[in-house]
C-alpha cells in the first residue's frame, strides 16, 4: 500500500478573481526583471567577448622553469606539472589522499515528500483542486524538515549531524611558479576516491559517532545494515583532485599567478587541465561565452512567457463561468503570452545591441537595407519587362 496523503482544496470565482489580480503584479514583476536581465546579459556578453579578444592578443606563453621579472604584470600562459608538500586528510574519519582538493560527499537516508495537484473548474467559475502526497525515503545531501510535510506524523526526520566538507592546500608548485587559493580554486575534474574495505578498521577508530561503520561500494556506510538503510543512515563518498599538469592563463605577480584586469572591463584567470595551448583556452572560453549568453536568452524568454500569463490570467479566470469557454480563452492568451515574450524579448535584445554595440548593429542594419532594397530593385525590373516587351500577335 502507498504511503498517501490526499488534501481537497475549493476556491471560489471572487476568490480565484483575487488571486488572477495578485498574478498580474507578480507577472509585470517578472517581466520587467527579465527585461533587465536580458538588456544586462548582451552587456556582459560583450564585455566578455572583449576581454577575451584583447587577453588573446595580449597573452604570452612562458616556461615554467624559471620565472621572468620582464614579464611581471603581463597576462601569462604557462603549463606544467602541479606539486604541492602538503597533505589532505579528512581528521572525521582518517581519510588522507594527496592531491589539490579532496571533497567529502555526505547523503543520509531521509524521508521526502512529493505532491501532485490536479485541478477542476466548477460551473460558476470556482476550482476544486485535488493534492496528493507521497512518502518516500531516499538518499540525500540535504536535510529534509519533516516538520514542513503535510502529515509528519510517522515521516520524522533526524537532524543531519554529518555534512560535506572540502579540504584544499594553501599553495601548490608549478615549476618556479607559486599557485595560490584563486587559481586553485578553478581546478575541477575531480575523480572518485575509493574507500577499500580494509581501511574500515582506521576508520572506526577515528569516528567518533554512535552508528556502526561499514564500506560499501567504495564509501564509507553509517548504519546497520547497507543493502536495508534506515532512516538516519549516512554515505560518504570522496572525490579528489588530482595533482597532474595544468595550464594557467593570468597575471604574472612576482612567483605567482592572478588575475589580469583587462581594459574592456572583466578580470582574466583561467585553467585547464592537462598541457593546453593558450589559443585554445581562449576559444573554449569564447565557445563558453556564447553557450551562457543563449542559455540566459532562452531562460529569460522562457520567464516572460510566464510572466504575461500571469498578466493575462485574469481574462481565463473571468471566462471560467462556463468551464469550456475558459479553456478556450486560456489557449489565445497562452498564444498571446508566447507572442509577446517574443515580441518583448527580442525587442530588448536588438536595442541592447544598438547600446552595446552600436557600429555592428548599424552595419547589420545597413546590409539588411541594402539586401531590401536590391531585391525590390529586382523584382521591379522581372515586372517591367514583360510591359516593355509589348503585346504578343496572334
Amino acid at each position: 500500500m502507498s504511503d498517501q496523503f490526499r488534501e481537497v482544496n475549493s476556491v471560489s470565482w471572487f476568490g480565484r478573481i483575487k488571486n488572477a489580480l495578485i498574478g498580474v503584479l507578480v507577472g509585470l514583476l517578472l517581466v520587467v526583471a527579465m527585461v533587465v536581465v536580458l538588456f544586462w546579459n548582451e552587456g556582459r556578453a560583450v564585455t566578455t567577448a572583449r576581454s577575451l579578444a584583447e587577453g588573446a592578443s595580449a597573452v604570452v606563453s612562458v616556461t615554467a622553469d624559471a620565472v621572468d621579472p620582464g614579464h611581471d604584470g603581463r597576462l601569462i600562459h604557462v603549463g606544467g606539472a602541479l606539486a604541492t608538500s602538503e597533505g589532505l586528510e579528512d581528521e572525521d574519519f582518517g581519510i588522507a589522499a594527496k592531491g589539490v582538493r579532496l571533497v567529502r560527499e555526505v547523503e543520509m537516508y531521509q524521508w521526502v515528500e512529493s505532491s501532485k495537484s490536479e485541478s477542476t473548474t466548477k460551473l460558476g467559475g470556482g476550482e476544486e483542486t485535488v493534492t496528493t502526497y507521497s512518502y518516500a525515503k531516499e538518499w540525500r545531501d540535504r536535510p529534509v524538515s519533516s516538520s514542513e510535510f503535510k502529515q509528519p506524523s510517522g515521516h520524522e526526520n533526524p537532524s543531519m549531524e554529518i555534512e560535506g566538507r572540502t579540504f584544499q592546500v594553501a599553495e601548490a608548485k608549478l615549476g618556479a611558479f607559486t599557485l595560490g587559493e584563486p587559481v586553485l580554486d578553478l581546478m575541477g575534474n575531480a575523480d572518485k576516491l575509493s574507500i577499500s574495505p580494509t581501511q574500515k578498521a582506521a576508520i572506526e577508530s577515528v569516528f567518533a559517532g554512535s552508528q556502526r561503520v561499514g564500506i560499501s561500494d567504495g564509501q564509507i556506510f553509517l548504519g546497520a545494515n547497507p543493502t536495508a538503510p534506515g532512516v538516519g543512515d549516512y554515505r560518504i563518498g570522496y572525490r579528489l583532485v588530482p595533482l597532474g599538469e595544468v595550464s594557467v592563463i593570468g597575471r604574472q605577480e612576482g612567483t605567482g599567478v592572478a588575475a589580469y584586469q583587462t581594459e574592456a572591463g572583466d578580470e582574466l584567470l583561467m585553467v585547464d587541465s592537462g598541457r593546453v595551448p593558450a589559443e585554445k583556452m581562449f576559444a573554449e572560453a569564447v565557445t563558453a561565452n556564447k553557450i551562457i549568453t543563449w542559455l540566459l536568452r532562452a531562460g529569460c524568454l522562457l520567464f516572460l512567457v510566464f510572466g504575461f500569463s500571469l498578466l493575462l490570467g485574469p481574462l481565463g479566470v473571468l471566462a471560467d463561468v462556463i468551464p469550456f469557454v475558459g479553456s478556450i480563452v486560456r489557449m489565445g492568451t497562452g498564444l498571446i503570452a508566447f507572442v509577446l515574450a517574443l515580441l518583448v524579448g527580442t525587442s530588448t535584445i536588438a536595442v541592447a545591441w544598438f547600446w552595446y554595440r552600436p557600429l555592428l548593429a548599424l552595419g547589420i542594419l545597413a546590409a539588411g537595407l541594402a539586401v531590401a532594397y536590391l531585391l525590390t530593385k529586382i523584382g521591379r525590373r522581372k515586372a517591367a519587362a514583360p510591359a516593355a516587351a509589348g503585346p504578343v500577335s496572334a
